[in-house]
């Protein structure tokens, strides 16, 4: 009969054993993949153990039981290793993380700064200032986390992590310039740190943001495997299986944009697969994105090597990235190259960089071609617009301009996108518009208190009353696109276009003024505007941005024809022909997969 694996070690005497020896055998456990046995030969040494180093002995051990997701006992492990040594900065550090993963935020802040207070090595304490600023960062309290990574860089500037993360920010509390050199870090180090969303908030030049995209890749993303795993596959018939692969199919703008090119594929020539590592809810958005799906695959906590096995198994023909190089991706899965085909679209606009990816969905209008020299990716061009949208909106019923404080008889201008898009060119312009259009106001979101103060005093400098900024609050999906038809014109950000926001102003029947610049992402909304039919909207300086502005400011009848346009036939247009658009995929998916069989 087969001996089994048992994963402990011996129970043999552990009293007056050495410390060194009891390192040494604890890592021989976990370097042949016997976490618990070590965790457990650690206990036992406390257990009989005493001396000058038990600190040691227990930090090792919480560090174990982290791995093994036991927070509790970990936790209970560095709060005994600390009373031995209460200055002991990698017990805080490792505390302050458990104490975060369960929901004790001020307490995880208040450990690290602990470590900042005792002294320690510049290393740890950049750690410390590290940690606090990411925490502060999701707490949305901008301006401590800001502090805290000014701290961190000027203790070591060379982070290219934590510059990232200084840059964007800034954008996002609309401190201008976002790029503000400081101490020993120079303006070349805070362009080389950019994260690629940042530059394409930063500018419209392709060729930044390819370099930005390959420095991420060359740094953060694995060497991909010298054989793809499709080809290790047997060869398929039969209908073509498209896999989406996304963390965002929820309430998310890609989600919103989604689900009716998932429901209204092909059934007779198409199986739907999604990938995800969505976090679950019973949300109606989330269920019927899922509903939509022919097979579901749930990836969250499969490593990226298995998940890629897990899409090859599955005979994918067409893989479908969502995300690029966006908040939670997963690059590394994109590298195996499960499937074939592998496919760039919606997520991220512009090019990844990555070796897995070969093709990103477009039209002629977002990536000219005299400029594909600057994406890794081919593009597929469908011929009328590159963005699905969901013509089964929600919408709440048209409130009065009372409910939000906008004047009656003012005209509205808006920008309801991310603050961290409103760069000071663009902001200027604004400002300089509402001076030239007496009887107008400026209705905007603001994402959190500091982008709040920055505008009103960039609005001070200008010379516009701050009562003619309004700031609308975050409303629920339907009240959101309710309130868009309150408004006479969008004016949209420049670099980073409006994409999802630019389709909600249209299907409400709300132009939208554009730049357009080099870029995908700076070309996203002239795209919309030439299928909806109003490409006079689209411009491409800024002094022609402000002239049109104030032209149609100046004139409101004019601002009237466009709606009254896009009421009768906006909806009707190429940009929400949604059928056509998702034939028009399907029938590039179909090429590219039928010539690799």
């Amino acid at each position: 009969m087969p001996t089994s694996t048992v994963d402990h070690p011996p129970a043999e005497p552990l009293a007056g054993l050495g410390v060194t020896a009891l390192l040494d055998q604890a890592s021989a456990l976990q370097h042949s993949g016997q976490n618990g046995a070590a965790a457990a030969l650690y206990q036992r040494w406390l257990a009989a153990n005493d001396g000058p180093l038990r600190h040691v002995v227990l930090f090792n051990l919480g560090t174990l039981l982290s791995t093994l997701q036991r927070d509790a006992e970990a936790e209970t492990t560095y709060r005994e290793a600390l009373q031995l040594q209460p200055d002991f900065a990698h017990a805080l550090l490792n505390l302050g993380h458990v104490l975060e993963r369960r929901g004790a935020h001020d307490e995880a802040l208040a450990t690290w700064q602990r470590v900042i207070d005792t002294q320690a090595t510049p290393e740890l304490r950049m750690h410390a200032h590290n940690n606090r600023g990411r925490l502060f960062e999701l707490l949305r309290r901008f301006p401590e986390a800001e502090a805290d990574l000014v701290a961190s860089l000027t203790l070591e500037p060379r982070q290219f992590d934590a510059i990232q993360h200084y840059v964007h920010l800034r954008q996002k509390q609309c401190k201008w310039p976002a790029a503000l050199p400081f101490g020993d870090v120079t303006p070349h180090m805070l362009m080389i740190g950019t994260s690629l969303l940042a530059m394409m908030s930063e500018s419209d030049d392709p060729a930044l943001q390819l370099l930005t995209a390959q420095r991420f890749v060359h740094e953060r993303c694995p060497k991909p495997p010298a054989l793809p795993l499709h080809k290790a596959a047997p060869k398929r018939s039969g209908r073509i299986r498209i896999g989406y692969l996304s963390g965002d199919l929820h309430m998310h703008a890609v989600g919103l944009l989604m689900p009716e090119l998932l429901e209204l594929h092909d059934r007779s020539k198409f199986e739907v697969w999604g990938f995800c590592w969505t976090p679950e809810s019973q949300l109606p958005q989330r269920q019927r994105l899922l509903a939509a799906l022919d097979q579901h695959v749930r990836l969250a906590g499969v490593d990226d090597a298995t998940a890629a096995k897990l899409i090859a198994e599955a005979g994918i023909d067409v893989l479908v990235d969502l995300q690029g190089l966006t908040s939670g991706a997963r690059p590394g899965i994109l590298g195996h190259r499960a499937a074939p085909v592998q496919v760039s679209y919606l997520g991220l606009p512009g090019t990844s960089a990555l070796p897995g990816v070969d093709w990103i969905l477009a039209d002629r209008f977002v990536i000219p071609e005299h400029e594909q020299r600057f994406y890794s990716e081919r593009p597929i061009y469908l011929p009328h617009c590159y963005q699905v949208s969901d013509r089964r909106r929600d919408v709440a019923p048209t409130p009065e301009r009372a409910t939000y404080g906008l004047p009656d008889d003012a005209f509205v201008f808006c920008s309801f996108n991310n603050n961290f898009k409103f760069t000071l060119d663009v902001f200027q312009a604004w400002m300089r518009i509402l001076r030239q259009v007496p009887d107008s106001v400026l209705w905007l979101l603001a994402d959190n208190d500091t982008a709040r103060a920055n505008m009103l005093r960039e609005a001070d400098a200008h010379g516009i009353a701050r009562e003619r900024l309004i700031f609308a609050p975050r409303v629920a999906p339907p009240e959101y696109l309710a309130r868009f038809q309150l408004a006479d014109l969008v004016l949209d950000t420049f670099p980073y276009n409006a994409g999802t926001t630019a389709s909600d102003a249209l299907w409400m029947g709300t132009p939208i003024l554009t730049l357009a610049g080099r870029s995908y992402i700076s070309r996203m909304a002239g795209s919309l505007l030439t299928a909806v039919g109003l490409p006079d909207l689209i411009t491409e300086t800024l002094t022609d941005y402000e002239r049109l502005a104030v032209a149609i400011g100046r004139t409101p009848a004019r601002a009237a024809s466009y709606k009254r346009y896009l009421a009768e036939h906006g909806r009707q247009s190429p940009l929400f022909d949604l059928p056509r658009l998702v034939r028009d995929i399907e029938t590039e998916f179909e090429r590219l997969a039928l010539a690799q069989r």
